[in-house]
């Protein structure tokens, strides 16, 4: 099997590797690009963990800070990702010990784009998260009053 297949052909070549370990010819797999693809889907997972953590928080600070324009979108868009949060927790239980660094990260940015959406100074906001993960995934939960 030849890797340049990988470069030219990346549909092909995944099929091509699927058939080689199907058929247990584990000799003939490109092992080097297998290896980099398999660290990428990866690093998607984890992508995709923390975008949905961001997007959440991000809504969760709109709503407390911005009462009056709270509305159906934004109550949908909380439930729609706390929803799709849980289930990429529940997918990939390793990302839970990295769970405490990817709130961080997923915070800091909410914050900044808070601050850009609402108008309002960064300053308005806590510096770290004010909500237990439990909050943050609670359906019933909505900080600075009730949906």
């Amino acid at each position: 099997m030849k890797a340049s297949n990988y470069e030219t052909d990346f549909y092909t070549w995944t099929q091509q590797q699927a058939a080689l370990l199907k058929a247990g010819r584990l000799s003939e797999i490109d092992v080097e690009h297998l290896i980099e693809e398999i660290e990428t889907m990866g690093r998607a997972e984890r992508r995709e963990y923390e975008s949905r953590l961001f997007v959440l928080l991000l809504h969760l600070l709109k709503w407390q800070y911005q009462p009056v324009r709270r509305g159906r979108s934004w109550l949908l868009t909380i439930k729609e990702q706390r929803i799709q949060f849980v289930e990429v927790v529940d997918e990939n239980p390793g990302l839970r010990p990295q769970l405490p660094m990817i709130l961080k990260s997923a915070y800091r940015l909410a914050l900044v784009r808070a601050a850009r959406e609402t108008g309002l100074d960064d300053s308005t906001f806590p510096v770290e998260c004010p909500w237990t993960m439990d909050q943050i995934t609670d359906q019933t939960y909505f900080p600075g009053g009730d949906a």
